[in-house]
């Protein structure tokens, strides 16, 4: 049986790689609701409008995968599970305040032309 392993294409800048990590609709709004610091899954679904379990805890694994959200058990009744932002997520976090504010300042531009 032969075994292959997947070629990963190198990045082709900053963006890209950066892209990479917070593409999707949910991630870029995870880190925002992990800003003020750790959330259970409960709080974080009510904080995300829209997101289904299902891809809350996918998006959560791809992000604690990519070291960028540190998931923290607490082993006691009944069980804890707490979500933070690791280093890496907490200046990946900050990188997108100024997006957040350019979405702010064009929003009525932006929800006028959506869907175009």
């Amino acid at each position: 049986m032969e075994v292959r392993m997947a070629v990963v294409a190198p990045y082709t800048c900053g963006l890209d790689a950066a892209a990479d990590v917070i593409g999707g609709k949910w991630k870029p709004r995870i880190l925002w609701a992990l800003h003020h610091g750790p959330r259970r899954f409960g709080e974080l679904r009510k904080d995300i409008s829209g997101v289904t379990e299902k891809m809350l805890i996918q998006q959560l694994r791809e992000l604690e995968s990519r070291r960028i959200v540190h998931r923290e058990v607490y082993h006691q009744v009944p069980p804890k599970v707490e979500y933070s932002l690791t280093a890496l997520g907490e200046s990946l976090n900050a990188a997108l305040a100024p997006l957040d504010a350019w979405g702010a300042d064009h929003l009525d531009e932006l929800t006028a032309t959506r869907g175009c």
